[in-house]
């Protein structure tokens, strides 16, 4: 395992990866304390801010393009942060099932599966965790 993938790569990719690890942190910290406490929220809405810097950083990478300088994966991203609008609204206005489940679907969607996509060979990510 090395992370000069990550220390020579674009200050996007950078901020990028800081947030995903972030977020990948409080997801497990959210998932096993009491919801609906006061640090709940205060995770909740760090989480919220993290993913929000995952998928709007994302934009601004561009490895992988299908789409003019876009990809399927940019998808997911856009997903996200209409999840996130969501997600929030539903919390706050007390349809904690919708939140449940828009934020669990994120955290498979946004954290898990686009995480996935990062292990491929020629990633930086694989590079990162398997090497060159």
């Amino acid at each position: 395992m090395t992370l000069d993938p990550i220390l020579y790569s674009s200050p996007a990719i950078q901020i990028h990866v800081a947030a995903a690890m972030a977020a990948i942190v409080l997801t497990v910290l959210i998932f096993t304390r009491a919801r609906g406490t006061r640090a709940h929220r205060w995770l909740g809405w760090s989480w919220v801010a993290a993913m929000a810097v995952v998928a709007l950083s994302s934009f601004w990478i561009y490895s992988i393009a299908h789409i003019g300088r876009f990809s399927v994966i940019h998808l997911i991203s856009a997903g996200v942060v209409v999840g996130l609008v969501a997600g929030v609204r539903a919390a706050r206005g007390r349809r904690i099932r919708d939140h449940r489940a828009i934020m669990i679907n994120m955290v498979w969607g946004g954290l898990v599966v686009a995480g996935g996509f990062t292990l491929l060979p020629g990633r930086i990510m694989h590079s990162v965790l398997f090497g060159g």
